[in-house]
């Protein structure tokens, strides 16, 4: 992806795992954790698709868990759709969350002030492994993809014993929609092992392979 040009740091703090920067060029901001690129303002289109799919997969009124706040373009998505019923944001970073009264808030479009949304901070994988509530959708963008995770620990949340928490979270019926900058073959065969209905959505970027969104779902008995 396209990195900004002329940027300027807005805002730099000590986060959960170390330094936590926002760059900004004057019409877009991109994150950097430790030095690493983490995402941006640029396009948002896999990020709102993450959600869009999982919501139009159901096709009724949901409870919607999202799995990283970023910029704000899947809880935008998730406002905007007249499926969602509640929907819960998970987010460890509580830098992220203020910058969302800031210099973010258009591109979450105001949506952490809607009633339906509720933001919590936390790991996302402590929250699920304590939580007893299920949802009917959860969608997750936490990482680069299942393969290239932004901390070693959340390599968990893909492999076997993660993705059945992941189902013991999900309401009969619901849908699961997970964010990847490639494809993740193993993954997806795990997805396979677990869920009746896989599929896989490309979107094309403007360097690179594309970024993907693997959505997964069981009949309601």
């Amino acid at each position: 992806m396209a990195t900004l040009t002329l940027v300027e740091i807005r805002e730099c703090e000590t986060g959960e795992l170390g330094e936590l920067v926002l760059r900004g060029d004057g019409r877009h901001f991109e994150i950097i954790s430790n030095g690493v690129f983490l995402m941006d303002t640029r396009a948002g289109e896999s990020e709102r698709l993450l959600v869009r799919a999982a919501l139009d997969r159901l096709g009724r009124p949901s409870s919607v868990l999202i799995g990283g706040l970023g910029v704000g373009f899947s809880v935008a998505e998730a406002v905007r759709s007249a499926y969602a019923r509640t929907v819960t944001v998970i987010e460890r970073e509580p830098a992220v969350i203020r910058w969302h009264a800031t210099h973010l808030r258009p591109y979450s479009g105001g949506a952490l002030a809607d009633p339906r949304v509720r933001v919590e901070c936390a790991d996302l994988l402590d929250w699920l492994g304590a939580t007893p509530e299920i949802y009917d959708a959860l969608c997750l963008d936490i990482d680069n993809g299942p393969e290239w995770t932004v901390t070693e620990g959340n390599a968990a949340l893909y492999g076997p014993a993660g993705l059945d928490l992941l189902v013991r979270r999900l309401r009969p019926g619901g849908a699961l929609a997970v964010w990847s900058a490639g494809a993740a073959p193993a993954f997806e065969a795990r997805l396979r092992e677990r869920f009746t209905e896989v599929s896989t959505h490309p979107i094309d970027v403007a360097r690179g392979e594309p970024d993907l969104v693997y959505l997964a779902s069981t009949r309601s008995a």
